[in-house]
């Protein structure tokens, strides 16, 4: 079925300055939401890097409302006293007779209150029952029944018309948290979701079309680095070698300079994060690098929690054994250094046969023992609780990647989430990014996507999918995504074969890309960033909140509709240079040697310069808090666009 599309998210840069302040002096804003300082998902995420900016153009009039986890106050919450009066006093009433609304401000000012997902859907649906003056916004990030259709392995996409929403809520025992998503949706004086695919999904279950489309953005600021970005990839790369070298001690029969870092990341859904068949595809990349004989060696990780007891005991010894080895070179290296040393003050050249004496021998002698291994190396880094039907574990032993020696694909499980405090792989999540050659997030249900989003303001290339609101974005966006680094994946239009035999193509052709066509694309995959940034993100919630306030309060604000059309967006050209991409580049003889004449074409400076020219500087916005950092987009599902300005009746 194919995407029929109910507004723009192309015209990022090209709305027009508005023509009146619009004032937020008598208006408060309240979000609310269950990841509100208690970090679940993706919202979490949202919410914590889209702050800043909200409270650039709300300043003191921006409330964010979550649950109360005792743990995440003390280390995510300052705790203050309230400034505002009125707030004060609404908040010591509630604290003295429980949560009872109380609206003790002499001149109440305009509330908009934006409900994220059905778990905070309840406030908007009692607002709107019991009458209360209040502006709502309700985003759902992920519909629920969706989310539970995909995770059944059902033609999803193909059949969104057809699903008796009612019955498939029932049989799946959620039925009264559908009614409570579908309630918000329908009550909500704006409707917003994250992306034009999950806006389909939401019309066809939830009964209701999107009124804005409010893509997720980043703080790309914690991420950036600079020019020194190569450098901190290298950086993090070491570190990931380090780990490597211990995992497969006694089986490190490959080149660590020829290795390439692979990995998924995120929510253990097997299915809908692709999972499956990214494994599938790791098969098949496998036998493509055994029959032609390639010295390149990929080591893929799935960064996905699980059920476990502990660190897997062998993984620990990798570990250990690996420290030791160390310990050993750096004792050895001391020694001989000091003998040199004391040789070179006497005047004389050393004689290399007596520098290592036969302790030194039984010293290393005793080391390299220790790193025989008559066990092949582990494919999980834990002790899995449900071992013999977990799903990884399952389809590994099926497609056979045990980490054997002939094999090309390693790949190694860790069912938890990256912290620097572990003793087995001591490194944050944005550190083991930054390491990595390529991120796989192959998903067949991904409203959004944080994942290649973060990876891509990191310069990590990705792939991602034609069912994630973020592939969608970019090839929305650029005219080529994989000459930078974003490879779509179709899944829409292809069977599970199909798509898995082009997962595999796109994996064997990075693998054929030299060290410097990678650094180039890192380069380009870098320069992305900005699209990402909240910076122009952020303005399509101030539409939706705009759009609200209006629709609540028409005697004080009110649309005024132009033409959408005159909104010019933006579109990333192809590289001027040969891309980096085999599939591409590649000549048909195998023969030919003007590659390195090719890359030489290439021009960082000059493309970024291009590149930045595509993005135009944001228009600014008058608020009480001055310019905003970012303009407005064109929103309508009609075709129109829509602003909302002060009333002259106010």
């Amino acid at each position: 079925m194919p995407l029929a599309r109910s507004m723009s998210i192309t015209s990022l840069s090209g709305m027009e300055e508005w023509d009146e302040e619009f004032d937020l002096e008598d208006a408060v804003l309240f979000e609310i939401a269950w990841e509100v300082a208690n970090k679940v998902g993706g919202i979490y995420t949202v919410i914590q890097t889209k702050a800043r900016l909200t409270v650039e153009e709300w300043g003191e009039n921006y409330f964010l409302v979550g649950p109360y986890v005792e743990s995440n106050v003390r280390t995510q919450v300052e705790l203050i006293e309230p400034t505002n009066p009125a707030l004060k006093r609404t908040i010591d009433k509630m604290n003295s007779s429980g949560c009872k609304f109380a609206a003790q401000c002499e001149e109440p000012p305009h509330i908009l209150a934006h409900f994220h997902e059905w778990l905070a859907g309840l406030g908007l649906a009692l607002c709107r029952q019991r009458l209360l003056p209040v502006a709502t916004i309700f985003t759902t990030h992920a519909t629920l029944l969706g989310r539970y259709l995909c995770a059944g392995s059902v033609d999803f996409y193909n059949n969104l018309a057809n699903f008796n929403v009612d019955k498939e809520a029932g049989d799946r025992q959620i039925y009264h948290r559908y009614c409570l998503e579908r309630t918000a949706a329908r009550c909500a004086h704006v409707f917003t979701t994250v992306s034009q695919i999950t806006a389909v999904e939401a019309e066809h279950l939830l009964k209701r079309k999107p009124d804005i489309i409010t893509p997720n953005g980043l703080n790309v600021k914690k991420f950036s680095a600079m020019h020194e970005f190569q450098n901190l990839h290298a950086q993090s790369k070491n570190r990931i070698q380090e780990f490597v070298r211990g995992h497969f001690y006694g089986h490190l029969d490959f080149n660590l300079d020829k290795c390439l870092f692979l990995f998924i990341a995120g929510r253990y859904e097997f299915s809908n994060k692709g999972a499956d068949i990214f494994l599938e595809a790791l098969a098949r990349l496998n036998y493509l690098l055994r029959v032609n004989h390639s010295d390149v060696t990929v080591v893929a990780f799935f960064i996905m929690p699980a059920r476990t007891n502990n660190f897997n005991v062998e993984t620990l010894k990798g570990q250990a054994v690996r420290k030791q080895l160390w310990d050993t070179a750096h004792t050895v290296k001391e020694r001989f250094g000091k003998k040199l040393y004391e040789s070179l003050l006497i005047g004389q050249l050393p004689d290399v046969s007596k520098m290592l004496d036969k302790e030194d021998f039984t010293m290393m002698k005793r080391a390299i023992f220790a790193t025989q291994r008559q066990c092949q190396p582990p494919i999980c880094t834990h002790n899995m609780l449900e071992d013999s039907t977990d799903p990884i574990l399952t389809c590994i032993r099926r497609i056979g990647l045990f980490n054997s020696s002939a094999d090309r694909v390693k790949v190694i499980f860790h069912p938890e989430f990256l912290s620097s405090t572990s003793p087995l792989l001591p490194m944050d999540y944005e550190e083991f990014v930054r390491g990595c050659h390529l991120g796989v997030f192959p998903s067949y249900y991904e409203p959004w996507g944080y994942t290649p989003a973060e990876c891509t303001v990191m310069g990590i290339p990705s792939i991602s999918t034609n069912l994630s609101g973020f592939g969608c974005f970019m090839e929305e966006h650029i005219a080529d995504p994989s000459a930078y680094g974003i490879y779509i994946l179709d899944r829409r239009y292809r069977g599970v074969d199909e798509s898995c035999n082009q997962l595999t193509s796109y994996l064997f052709q990075f693998c054929q890309q030299s060290r410097r066509a990678r650094i180039i694309q890192r380069n380009r995959t870098e320069r992305l960033s900005d699209l990402l940034d909240w910076r122009y993100l952020g303005r399509y919630y101030i539409s939706a909140r705009h759009m609200a306030l209006a629709k609540a309060f028409p005697d004080t604000f009110f649309y005024q509709p132009h033409d959408s059309e005159t909104a010019q967006g933006f579109r990333y050209p192809r590289p001027a240079s040969v891309p980096p991409s085999p599939a591409l580049s590649r000549h048909s003889s195998p023969h030919h040697s003007e590659a390195e004449d090719e890359d030489d074409r290439y021009d960082e400076d000059e493309e970024a310069e291009k590149d930045r020219l595509n993005i135009r500087q944001p228009l600014a916005l008058p608020t009480k808090k001055g310019p905003l950092p970012y303009p407005l987009p064109a929103t309508a599902a009609n075709g129109n666009g829509d602003r909302a300005i002060k009333s002259e009746k106010n």
